[in-house]
């Protein structure tokens, strides 16, 4: 049985170099470059692991022997049998994230693809009401706030993916009950877009853990 270790947002990373060693397959005819080009999609797919066994490495090398699209996708198909899926959550435990949200809109869980979520997030139309859950430290965060559309496209400061953005404000604690301040940041709208974008952590994990001090 195979054991998960490719966490969603390392194996979009590791699907970023795929494409990246396709398109230079496709353009590049000087081997030595191509070459240069396998490494260099090894190496980066690899970087992203704090630590890997013999064998998890001996996997992610494979990448840099393939030749043809319809190779690099059946590969990257084998790879999501290795995906650690999103910590399995409740109805229940998200209630308990979100007290004050009397109505709280909860997300379709049993439609969540959770292998390919970093964090999960939904919307309450009604009320523009983005909700973020997020696993950290052996917990779940969650954090809510009003989302505006801005019909433009630019940086989502997530997933760093040029995107459809919104503008997601969320009011935090001052140093008083009474002081209230709010933190607001630019991101996807599509939430699928976003976690199948997303390559690194630490941005979202800053914007989460500033509004929950």
């Amino acid at each position: 049985m195979q054991t998960p270790f490719i966490q969603n947002h390392q194996f979009n990373v590791i699907t970023k170099q795929a494409n990246f060693l396709l398109k230079a397959l496709r353009t590049v005819a000087d081997r030595k470059v191509l070459e240069t080009v396998r490494y260099t999609a090894v190496t980066n797919a690899i970087e992203v692991f704090d630590e890997l066994t013999a064998e998890q490495k001996q996997l992610l090398e494979q990448l840099s022997t393939y030749e043809a699209a319809h190779e690099l996708q059946d590969y990257l198909d084998r790879l999501e049998g290795f995906l650690i899926p999103f910590p399995q959550v409740s109805a229940k435990q998200i209630q308990k994230l979100f007290p004050k949200a009397k109505k709280l809109k909860l997300p379709d869980l049993e439609t969540v693809d959770f292998a390919r979520t970093t964090y999960l997030r939904w919307t309450d139309i009604a009320t523009n009401r983005l909700f973020i859950v997020y696993p950290y430290e052996e917990k779940f965060l969650g954090i809510e706030g009003r989302i505006t559309a801005t019909n433009k496209k630019g940086y989502c400061m997530f997933c760093n993916r040029h995107q459809e953005l919104g503008f997601f404000n969320v009011k935090t604690k001052g140093h008083s009950p009474d002081n209230l301040a709010s933190i607001g940041q630019y991101v996807c709208m599509d939430s699928t877009v976003c976690n199948h974008s997303i390559t690194d952590v630490t941005m979202l994990e800053k914007f989460l853990l500033s509004t929950v001090k």
